[in-house]
């Protein structure tokens, strides 16, 4: 690790400001921040993935890397068991160096890009493993997948080194994002973090295979009786970036034995007529460039395994 970049990462864990939640956990020190994690990079899987956009996977598949902890905490979490709210984090520490192995490793298994799943709390750490990889003539796309929840300041340090960025809008409302993630300001902070995604990568770019070279890909996850917010966040979204970045509508909520008490409305699957009426709303607005899902995407047997495979 350079001198810089280790400064950097020691003061970034030092009192750690990392995502907006800013607890100021003395992570260098083993404390840990509200994302559950100390400085100690934590990775639960690291495997093919074959269930992202087609953009994404293709064929061959996504170097996916999960790692452990996570700065939003979702009630509905379908990774909970390597989220925040499990008492400790599962998984494999390793250095930069380290995390560099897998990506090198991953290439060679034929992966189409190296996908880095809720890799924010860590990001000093990936940044520079993302910076050894590439001075030894690593070059296959890194994706940064997200939900959002994260500073401006926190994703510049991934300019120059992100690719693709494929971010979850999970929230409209202040009263659903403190209910579900006691993250009122999630809209305001995703709005701007996106806004950042798309000033580094700018317009999407894809290979003569229809992979995804660079550029963002914004999820939006419709949870039941959510069409209202979903409707006003696809609204909001096309406004602002319209054909500039592309879309992916989720019909795959799956409440799971893990919801805690007192949310009963998150117990049921999104109705068939709900996800309907969210794609053609989004055809009404002209949105062109997206994807959706078929039935039958909302099962248990697509949440991965963390064994570290």
């Amino acid at each position: 690790m350079s001198e810089d970049a280790l400064q950097q990462y020691n003061e970034a864990f030092r009192s750690c400001r990392l995502c907006p939640r800013a607890c100021g956990a003395d992570r260098s020190a083993g404390k840990k921040g509200f994302c559950g994690a100390t400085a100690e990079m934590r990775i639960a899987r690291a495997a093919l993935h074959f269930w992202e956009e087609p953009c994404i996977s293709g064929t061959e598949g996504s170097g996916t890397i999960f790692f452990s902890g996570c700065g939003l905490g979702c009630v509905f979490c379908q990774n909970h068991e390597i989220s925040g709210r499990v008492r400790e984090l599962p998984g494999k520490t390793v250095s930069p160096g380290e995390l560099s192995e897998y990506f090198f490793r991953l290439k060679e298994e034929g992966a189409n890009n190296i996908n880095l799943v809720t890799a924010d709390i860590y990001i000093p750490s990936v940044a520079e493993a993302v910076r050894i990889a590439k001075d030894q003539g690593f070059d296959l796309p890194f994706v940064f997948n997200t939900g959002s929840y994260i500073t401006v300041e926190s994703l510049k340090i991934l300019e120059g080194l992100t690719d693709i960025y494929l971010p979850d809008a999970k929230f409209y409302s202040e009263k659903t994002a403190k209910r579900y993630a006691a993250a009122p300001d999630y809209a305001r902070v995703s709005k701007a973090a996106i806004a950042e995604m798309v000033r580094q990568c700018g317009e999407c770019v894809f290979d003569e295979k229809g992979m995804m070279k660079r550029g963002v890909i914004i999820r939006h996850l419709l949870l039941p009786g959510r069409l209202l917010e979903a409707k006003l966040i696809l609204q909001e979204l096309w406004k602002a970036y319209g054909d500039r970045v592309w879309f992916s509508l989720l019909w795959q909520y799956t409440p799971l034995s893990s919801l805690p008490d007192g949310f009963p409305e998150l117990e049921r699957r999104v109705y068939q007529r709900e996800y309907k009426e969210l794609c053609d709303h989004a055809d009404k607005l002209g949105i062109r460039n997206a994807w959706i899902q078929e039935e039958g995407c909302a099962e248990e047997d697509f949440i991965p395994d963390f064994n570290l495979r």
